[in-house]
């Protein structure tokens, strides 16, 4: 990926992140996907923490394709509740209910 690639995949990311509704959660995956790059989920969680940008849009929403939040967030897990996400057993958001992919 070139540096043109890499502005163009961020602003797909902060697009699409802007664009998940109230009450679903996404993955990082599914975002890199959506992005054109398939490979990329990790450089989806760098943009989301990094980017100054990031901080306006519902980040939140995005957990990994297990359905677990970002480690070390203790807010995570509370806002995506005051959501109503519900989480299994396991602690793991319940993707099976509340995935969200663009609509």
């Amino acid at each position: 990926m070139n540096v043109k690639e890499a502005q163009e995949f961020q602003k797909a990311v902060l697009d699409i992140v802007s664009q998940i509704p109230r009450g679903r959660v996404t993955t990082y995956g599914t975002i890199a996907a959506l992005a054109g790059w398939p490979d990329h989920s990790r450089m989806v969680g760098h943009i989301l923490r990094y980017t100054v940008e990031a901080a306006k849009l519902p980040c939140h929403r995005v957990v990994n394709a297990a359905g677990r939040t970002a480690p070390g967030w203790l807010q995570h897990r509370p806002l995506l509740e005051a959501e109503g996400v519900h989480f299994l057993p396991n602690g793991h958001a319940d993707i099976k209910q509340h995935l969200w992919l663009l609509e």
